[in-house]
């Protein structure tokens, strides 16, 4: 029997393994290959991912790096000079001192999620997650055991969440709240105004701490700044901050993150960073140093291009027939309302790739509170987001 047509194994898998999600902006980016393999021509705004390269200096400092013998295992938090590069930065960007002893350098944004969930999951214990929102936030809740309890974000705030609802939302079970602005997939930022008033809120829950991921932190549009949960005064000592170089810089496929943690936290980090990843590549490292210390030309560059796209895709999509598009205030997404075509989000989602060649994400991707939209990546160049939505108005016209 050949092991093309051999049975599979009875392996007894762990049953977390069955609570584990995925993201369906990559299940859509393989059926859009799938699509151009055929011959198809496929306008992709699927997936989050900039379309530039990192400026030169940044590749160059990985080449020397990798020439000067940087071969080897470095501390699994990471070399002291990232590390005090990163807390620089901090401190020159939200003016708040950060000790680099807090920070724990790690393989991608999405291991100081999961770092933190796995810290305070565990059956019995609730974490509150934006929905819509990041679809790994509550994957990795489900894995860990806890109950994941979604933060409603509304589109007439922003797409930020209502303090009183998130309040009332808390309860002894409460470990951990998610924030996350800019926010993916929606393009929202957290309110001023709701954000202090959740701050005063915690007061009487000094137990519960928040995971800020601040990943789109450097792309907010208009002359709004952002404003980092390490700058509240009255959260500070409980928040674990997530960042790290894939959007800023354009460094996706470096995988090159960091977390900053309370002083209690970070033994537990490193001792998850020993366990899993040992540390980090080390001229990925070095390359980080020099974009964090080098020539910012590139950052506001991608910003200000960032939010021309927004601007095009904003007027256009609210153009289309049975779409509304709030204005996206960061980061690279639009999440149109889709209601008026009298389309499911998934339907949605599914004709504009099949029939009309564009590749979207469906809200319901991003929790339950994702029905009626579909998202939007306006990392694409400004060509590809007018030829895609002038393809979606001529699926929707006759929807």
């Amino acid at each position: 029997m050949t092991a093309s047509t051999a049975a599979d194994p009875p392996f007894r898998i762990a049953a977390a393994l069955s609570r584990l999600g995925t993201e369906t902006a990559f299940e859509v980016l393989a059926r859009a290959h799938q699509l151009e393999a055929t011959g198809r021509s496929i306008l992709n705004l699927g997936i989050g991912q900039p379309d530039f390269t990192p400026a030169a200096h940044i590749t160059e400092a990985a080449v020397k790096a990798l020439r000067d013998g940087q071969h080897g295992y470095t501390p699994s938090p990471g070399i002291l000079p990232l590390r005090e590069a990163v807390a620089a930065d901090l401190n020159g960007r939200h003016g708040v001192p950060v000790d680099p002893d807090h920070i724990v350098v790690v393989p991608g944004g999405k291991v100081t999620m999961a770092f933190a969930i796995l810290m305070f999951g565990e059956a019995g214990a609730e974490i509150l997650y934006p929905n819509p929102g990041f679809p790994i936030y509550e994957s990795l809740i489900r894995f860990s055991g806890a109950t994941p309890v979604p933060i409603r974000l509304h589109a007439d705030l922003g797409f930020s969440f209502r303090a009183e609802e998130v309040l009332a939302q808390i309860t002894p079970a409460t470990r951990l709240i998610i924030l996350n602005s800019p926010g993916n997939p929606t393009g929202g930022m957290t309110d001023d105004a709701e954000l202090s008033a959740l701050a005063d809120g915690l007061t009487a829950r000094p137990d519960i701490a928040i995971l800020s991921d601040e990943i789109y932190s450097r792309l907010s549009f208009d002359g709004r700044p952002h404003r980092s949960l390490l700058a509240t005064p009255a959260l500070r000592d409980r928040v674990i901050l997530l960042d790290g170089w894939s959007k800023t810089y354009a460094m996706t496929g470096w995988r090159l993150g960091y977390g900053v943690w309370p002083r209690a936290l970070v033994p537990h980090a490193t001792r998850l960073s020993v366990n899993i990843h040992s540390c980090v590549n080390a001229a990925a490292q070095y390359a980080g140093i020099a974009a964090l210390i080098g020539p910012q030309t590139q950052v506001a560059e991608m910003a200000a291009a960032f939010q021309h796209r927004r601007d095009i895709a904003h007027d256009r999509l609210n153009r289309l027939p049975g779409v509304v598009c709030a204005k996206p205030r960061g980061a690279f997404y639009a999440f149109p309302s889709i209601t008026g075509t009298g389309l499911d989000a998934r339907t949605c989602q599914t004709r504009l790739l099949e029939e009309a060649g564009v590749a979207t994400v469906a809200g319901t991707s991003f929790g339950a509170a994702g029905e009626g939209h579909i998202r939007l990546s306006t990392a694409a160049s400004p060509s590809v987001i007018e030829r895609a939505i002038d393809r979606m108005h001529g699926l929707l016209a006759t929807a």
